[in-house]
């Protein structure tokens, strides 16, 4: 297998302008483990920071648009949806996010950086009822962020 990011000269963006744009899409899905009386908090939207999933939704579209900004290889591209959706379980929220383009190159690092802020939003927003009384996070924890799915072409 062949580096493509790296030559004699050094680190290098990988050329994609001689590829034809084709249809791209990428989901990737992460969990956030929380107690249970705080995924009931946040389904009953009774968290006192406000509305925990769409400052989640929020946080990840404005993460997919800025992946090229916080990872030095990725391309910016085109993108053309965004999708973040939740899924509860009886002690966690795991997330999933879809993006699109149409472009010479994927979207699985857009997807991956989504999920990803995502998750952390979500621990950003109940930090307070999660901690213990040392102020500690004994049963919160992010895991499995993968990726689930990727397209290109029809």
């Amino acid at each position: 297998m062949k580096l493509t990011h790296v030559d004699e000269r050094g680190v290098k963006m990988v050329e994609v302008g001689h590829k034809p744009d084709v249809i791209r899409k990428a989901i990737a899905k992460g969990r956030i483990r929380l107690r249970a009386e705080t995924v009931r908090l946040i389904r009953e939207g009774k968290v006192e920071k406000g509305n925990v999933l769409a400052a989640a939704q929020i946080a990840a579209i404005l993460a997919v648009k800025k992946t090229p900004e916080l990872i030095p290889l990725c391309h910016p591209i085109p993108l053309t949806g965004i999708d973040v959706t939740f899924e509860f379980g009886e002690d966690y929220i795991e997330v999933t996010c879809e993006v699109r383009a149409h472009y010479k190159t994927g979207v699985e690092m857009e997807a991956l950086t989504g999920v990803t802020v995502a998750l952390l939003t979500i621990w950003d927003m109940v930090k307070a009822v999660e901690k213990d009384e040392h102020g500690q996070y004994p049963f919160t924890r992010i895991e499995n962020i993968r990726v689930v799915e990727k397209m290109k072409g029809e």
